[in-house]
């Protein structure tokens, strides 16, 4: 029987849901092995809001990815978003009994461990867990404390935070629809994975990816997480905003925003029109494009000014947090023309869009590559990283379980083994797992 190495990233959006299979070749690079996309039901603002119509699309999805690579799709990775999303900077430490031994992964669990354990709001639950610089006896700035001694270590970490009912939304939709959640990684972590290189994480860059329901923001520096957030308003609310100010339906509006919509006003002239069929044997309706960039220009000006809002608030202004690669733009609605102009003159960075191709094999489908699915990519990124050891094959066959800690420093997987010391995340998976399992 061939054995096939192959993971599954699933990106559940307000607009769409993508499944995309895929495995490493022999240089590193991601081969797509099948992908598939259905209309996104019953999520809003990146939240599930109809439990049946989510599973149905993401059944449609999984089910044309499956025809399409001749693969049976088990365990999937899942990115998160939404508005209830927060971020929080916290420090904490631990003394180790013995000063005398080098530090080690176990030292680092157990920091990472007791940062879990942090009490949060009720009804939220800490989703990841992102070390950013460590401390050993007061030395600062260390990147990677493993090897040396020292008796205190201490670390800054980036702390995510959502709602529980959400999460276990997602989690019931994906069991529902017949699939193992092997993991939920935060959306904007996933897309800066496919479209940031290593050299923009060090120098400085604010990831924005423009979603149907969303807009997310990942700020990087040093080559560390420094800030993230969600801002409740993406593409839908531009196509919103033509269908209310042309009073067309919300088809034709989103036809119009992507084939003749443009964030700047100034590059369209009076006489430009263009015409729209008229419902039911109705006149045909006369809309001049000045008046289409209007709309849009007024919407994304808001949106940007909202995240440039969240750049500020991380503090880019100050010397040492100097955005040096300046703003990445991906996503959807990262495609509406002119939008990269209008970004370099809000917020006077430098702006590009970004692709996922960087870590695509040279044959894949020349779509996939647009920044339309680049969260997918990135969580096809995600579960190769922490599954690849896992081989599935053909036939569906479960082999022994494993447990994503995404919160550790490498994001390691850990084979469950009788008498391991569960860490809080673990013990979080297997309480969300009994919940799904007693769900009615």
């Amino acid at each position: 029987m061939e054995q096939i190495n192959y993971s599954v990233g699933l990106d559940i959006g307000t607009t769409k849901i993508v499944a995309i299979i895929g495995k490493e070749n022999e240089y590193g690079k991601i081969e797509v092995l099948g992908i598939g996309r259905s209309k996104s039901l019953g999520v809003h603002r990146g939240v599930v809001n109809n439990i049946t119509q989510t599973i149905k699309s993401i059944q449609q999805a999984v089910e044309q990815a499956e025809a399409d690579s001749g693969l049976k799709i088990g365990s999937v990775v899942v990115g998160i978003a939404g508005q209830h999303i927060r971020s929080l900077q916290h420090s904490d430490y631990i003394t180790r009994a013995n000063s005398e031994e080098v530090i080690n992964e176990d030292d680092l669990d157990k920091l990472c461990n007791q940062v879990y354990k942090l009490v949060m709001l009720p009804g939220e639950e800490i989703i990841h867990v992102l070390p950013q610089e460590y401390k050993v006896d007061g030395q600062a700035e260390i990147k990677q404390p493993i090897g040396m001694y020292g008796g205190r270590l201490e670390a800054n970490f980036h702390v995510v935070v959502g709602q529980v009912s959400s999460i276990k939304n997602i989690g019931r939709c994906i069991k529902s629809a017949g699939l193992d959640l092997g993991n939920i990684t935060l959306e904007p972590l996933a897309s800066s994975d496919a479209v940031l290189s290593q050299e923009e994480k060090e120098a400085g860059v604010a990831l924005i990816d423009i979603g149907g329901g969303t807009t997310d923001l990942a700020i990087f520096k040093d080559g560390i997480i420094r800030h993230t957030a969600v801002i409740p308003f993406g593409g839908n609310v531009i196509t919103e905003d033509i269908k209310e100010g042309c009073s067309i339906i919300e088809k034709q509006a989103e036809l119009l925003k992507m084939k003749f919509g443009s964030a700047w006003p100034g590059e369209n002239k009076d006489n430009e029109i263009v015409s729209i069929p008229g419902l039911r044997g109705r006149e045909p309706k006369e809309i001049t494009l000045k008046n289409l960039s209007k709309i849009i220009h007024a919407r994304v000006v808001e949106i940007v000014e909202q995240v440039y809002v969240e750049i500020k608030n991380y503090g880019h202004e100050d010397q040492k947090k100097k955005l040096i690669a300046g703003i990445v733009l991906t996503g959807g609605g990262s495609k509406l023309k002119h939008l990269k102009q209008l970004v370099e003159y809000i917020t006077g960075m430098d702006t590009r869009i970004g692709y996922p191709n960087e870590h695509l094999a040279g044959d894949s489908d020349q779509e996939i590559a647009s920044p339309l699915y680049a969260t997918a990519v990135g969580l096809l990124m995600n579960a190769i990283e922490n599954k690849g050891r896992n081989p599935i094959y053909q036939e569906e066959t479960r082999n022994e379980e494993e447990l994503v800690l995404e919160g550790h420093p490498e994001g390691r997987t850990i084979q469950k083994v009788k008498g391991e010391r569960k860490s809080v995340f673990d013990l979080w998976s297997e309480k969300l797992k009994d919940f799904l399992d007693n769900a009615e």
